[in-house]
């Protein structure tokens, strides 16, 4: 599902809201998680899971193209853990 998708069954589930409404409300969603993961905070979304950061240290990488060795700078990218009921659905679906 992509980000217009969600927002066009969002509004089709909410008929008392305009689509521009619904897409505020989704990029104030995403934003907030960008905002808090990037301060460096934690967002968990009981049953859903939960989105933090991790540290990369640096390291020397290689450019594919070329095969020269580039420096790679240390960095924090985004993680996200699955909560435990979705776990248990996503295997459960599996197992059927």
């Amino acid at each position: 599902m992509i980000r217009s998708e969600l927002i066009q069954k969002l509004g089709e589930e909410n008929p008392g809201l305009s689509l521009q409404e619904v897409e505020k409300i989704v990029d104030l969603f995403f934003r907030e998680i960008v905002d808090r993961l990037s301060g460096g905070g934690r967002v968990e979304l009981r049953g859903f899971g939960a989105f933090t950061t991790r540290a990369r240290d640096a390291r020397t990488g290689r450019n594919p193209r070329t095969g020269e060795q580039v420096p790679v700078s240390a960095k924090r990218v985004p993680y996200f853990k699955p909560g435990k009921e979705m776990r248990e659905r996503l295997n459960g679906k599996l197992a059927d």
